[in-house]
């Protein structure tokens, strides 16, 4: 997929140096220039980070001026490079980890970023410790109140111009605009004014994976020179302001992130995503005689009903109790599904929502009992309790797929029940400089007392902790079948195999025959996925 913010820039002739050619210092350097910064960071009072596009690019975002930049190949007649996944669904860098512990420690005071990516925002750096120069392709603002809206999709212009939504404030209801500059715009007043005062106060400015050549961005690292502070600079490429820094490391700038957190014996937390989505079912009751009733039901945006919700595939909706009712599969946005149905007889549904590319987990289910005849009891939880309680159990369980409902309000005039859902959707742990895989086991099933079982993600995932270990699941598990070896994938997820790995029980070590002999497959680090023994998508008991 494109980086759509780059392909949207108006055309610039002049973007200053491209295809900047990158260097490395020697390991022995690198090391001494890593303990260095380490005391520096340790005695610093008022820390301040700047960042450029190469904090994001081991995220599998491109950045502009490398050898693989944005502008390099544009001007070498290229276009613009894809990246290595949805733009929406990249996760924080071990670097925009490390800040948030730095920050969580009270040692870092304020981040001021060049990038539009808003991992800075995802990662946890609170927004009023954080200046965005050049905007947030996920960020709208209202022009009339000033109240800002973070959404999980790209907003679709740049230019500080109107998009398709309004305030949400009855008292305002404005259109609102993007926040990401192009090329004529000048700088938020307000984004500038906080910068510019952190670094006039800093003792330490650090500089992370910029070329610093963007004016005038580039110039606010200086305010803190010119009040007694330190500069340092950690880029791969050489930049204007290497001579009047006080110390510039050549080097990745995860790698030399994640050893200085090391050094300072911080270790750096999971990052763990949890996005949010609406089901609204819709039922009039009816004053007729008639014995049936209409409905329906729609998955949404919680930013609205027309807004994209980039993160869910597809919707399947089952009727496990009514057999004579056809499952429904709903393939494209909006998802919605109408039915008719006897409004005597209560319905049980179970919709499974399929997440989309980028996202950790498959999928997840969830119940969903109704009653024509009775409403709803409605439900108030804290979304921010909720979110922290779902962050919680994804790192405890070092994998991702809980889920829970937030809240349910059912409107008596309109017919309509409104649930939000929260889930964990990406898991990343950072383990020396480079993020593991995301673990999954919405695909889990599991063979108890001789029936099937299904694994529970209604309430969150929870499933038998004490026969699944999981702790990491590995990208490939190779296996002798047949005299020969068979690789096992496990990059998509985590499913069972059923014919080369018996799944009568998932065991944190799983025996099986092979030739005539026994052999022992260690499953402590994952859970075995058979991509050409497992004829369906997902390993589901309906």
């Amino acid at each position: 997929m494109s980086l759509g913010y780059a392909q949207k820039l108006s055309y610039k002739e002049d973007v200053g140096d491209v295809g900047m050619s990158e260097f490395f210092d020697t390991q022995d350097v690198l090391q001494h220039k890593i303990k260095q910064l380490a005391q520096m960071i340790k005695k610093s009072k008022h820390l301040v980070a700047f960042t450029g596009a190469g904090i994001s690019t081991s995220c599998g975002i491109p950045d502009f001026r490398g050898p693989k930049g944005v502008w390099t190949l544009q001007r070498e007649g290229k276009g613009v490079p894809e990246a290595s996944l949805p733009f929406h669904r990249a996760a924080p860098s071990a670097t925009h980890m490390a800040l948030v512990e730095l920050e969580r420690a009270g040692i870092l005071k304020f981040v001021i970023s060049q990038n539009v990516d808003s991992l800075h925002l995802r990662s946890g750096i609170p927004r009023h410790k954080l200046s965005e120069l050049h905007g947030n392709s996920f960020r709208e603002v209202c022009p009339s109140c000033s109240t800002e809206y973070v959404r999980d999709f790209e907003v679709e212009t740049i230019g500080l111009k109107e998009t398709s939504r309004r305030c949400c404030d009855p008292k305002c209801g404005a259109k609102l605009k993007d926040s990401v500059l192009d090329w004529e715009d000048e700088l938020p007043p307000k984004e500038m004014k906080a910068a510019e005062k952190h670094c006039r106060t800093a003792d330490l400015v650090l500089c992370l994976g910029t070329s610093l050549q963007i004016t005038p961005a580039c110039n606010i690292p200086l305010k803190c020179i010119r009040n007694g502070g330190k500069m340092v600079i950690v880029n791969l490429q050489q930049t204007p302001k290497d001579k009047r820094a006080s110390l510039v490391i050549h080097g990745l700038v995860d790698k030399v992130m994640a050893e200085v957190l090391q050094l300072l014996n911080m270790p750096i937390a999971p990052y763990v995503r949890v996005d949010l989505f609406q089901i609204i079912f819709n039922h009039v009751r009816s004053v007729s005689e008639s014995k049936y009733t209409k409905w329906s039901l729609r998955v949404i945006s919680v930013h609205g009903e027309k807004a994209p919700l980039p993160f869910i595939e597809s919707v399947e909706v089952t009727f496990p109790d009514r057999p004579e009712l056809k499952t429904a599969v709903l393939n494209q946005q909006p998802f919605l599904l109408k039915r008719e149905t006897l409004k005597s007889r209560p319905l049980h549904m179970v919709l499974w929502v399929n997440f989309s590319e980028g996202c950790g987990c498959r999928f997840i289910s969830i119940d969903l009992p109704v009653d024509f005849e009775a409403s709803p009891d409605d439900i108030s939880q804290d979304k921010n309790n909720v979110i922290q309680q779902l962050k919680k159990l994804a790192n405890e369980n070092q994998y991702c797929g809980q889920s829970s409902i937030v809240d349910r309000k059912h409107l008596p005039d309109s017919g309509k029940t409104v649930s939000t859902y929260a889930v964990a959707t990406n898991i990343v742990q950072y383990n020396g400089l480079l993020p593991s895989k995301n673990s999954d086991v919405s695909e889990l099933t599991n063979k108890v007392n001789g029936g099937q079982e299904k694994a529970n993600l209604d309430d969150g995932i929870d499933i038998f902790n004490n026969i699944v270990p999981l702790k990491k699941v590995r990208s490939a598990l190779t296996n002798k079948v047949n005299g020969g070896r068979e690789k096992v994938n496990l990059d998509d997820g985590i499913g069972i195999s059923t014919n080369s790995v018996s799944s009568q029980k998932v065991q944190s070590e799983l025996t099986n025959e092979v030739n005539g002999g026994q052999e022992k497959i260690n499953l402590d680090d994952g859970i075995d996925l058979s991509t050409n023994s497992t004829p369906s998508k997902k390993a589901r008991v309906h």
